[in-house]
């Protein structure tokens, strides 16, 4: 159970088993993370890593299973949860601004006959300061570098409000340096008292970038901090030994 005082944790996720077909995409997966922490759900491809986050958003529906946000069934908390998708899964070439793209997070709090209000732009604007993006605010989506299109849908997710953002490959594509300005963003979030679940491929900076990992293949295997999770064992039988990259990167560390 949670250790979290004040309440129970941000996320609760009982026995689910979602599946696509004869075989199970996520089996039995039971799981509590706690608020206020940035958490990396690893594991190899295929794993239901994204599944994860999406049954959570419910966007897939699972077969069995519980969710609970803030101890209040998830069906009934969309309004507490935010989602910044792959960069594959938006187009791109959508004439939209960066302003109108984040102000798309203040539409579940807009009635459809109001425009938006001096407070939901208050809230655009500072979501774009947390990113960084003000300054192209007016800039039309497509006309955006990878690591600044990632941005601009982390400031949609901001502007929402939403206590919990799930991020799926926020990583996937930029450069060493777009990834550290998404880290400080993410680590901003945090600050703020939100908590971040992540889906991330690079083993080399899991330990690095997150307070917690969720390590699944169908399964969960494992759930803590990245000293306890990043076994050299238990990743060998997850990833099937396939993890020569991984050891090299923690012999540099060592050396």
């Amino acid at each position: 159970m949670s250790t979290d005082p004040v309440g129970p944790p941000a996320i609760r996720v009982e026995h689910l088993t979602v599946s696509f077909g004869p075989r199970p995409a996520l089996l039995d997966l039971s799981v509590e993370i706690d608020r206020g922490l940035l958490v990396g759900v690893i594991g190899p491809n295929g794993a239901g890593k994204s599944t994860f986050i999406k049954a959570i958003l419910g966007f897939v529906k699972p077969e069995v299973g519980k969710m609970f946000i803030f101890g209040v069934p998830a069906d009934q908390s969309k309004g507490r949860l935010a989602y910044v998708p792959q960069r594959g899964a938006v187009d791109w070439d959508y004439p939209i601004t960066v302003q109108e793209v984040a102000m798309m997070g203040r539409y579940g709090h807009i009635p459809w006959w109001r425009d938006p209000g001096p407070q939901d732009r208050k809230l655009v604007e500072e979501a774009l300061m947390m990113v960084r993006m003000e300054e192209l605010s007016n800039r039309q989506i497509g006309q955006l570098s990878g690591g600044q299109q990632q941005r601009v849908f982390m400031a949609r997710a901001l502007a929402q409000g939403a206590d919990i953002l799930l991020l799926d490959e926020p990583f996937a594509g930029v450069d060493a340096a777009t990834e550290r300005a998404i880290l400080e963003v993410l680590e901003r979030a945090k600050v703020s008292g939100r908590t971040l679940v992540v889906v991330h491929h690079d083993l080399g900076t899991a330990a690095e970038y997150f307070d917690r990992l969720v390590l699944i293949k169908q399964r969960l295997y494992a759930y803590g901090p990245p000293e306890k999770v990043l076994n050299p064992e238990l990743l060998s039988e997850v990833y099937e030994g396939k993890l020569r990259i991984f050891a090299e990167i923690e012999k540099e560390r060592c050396q």
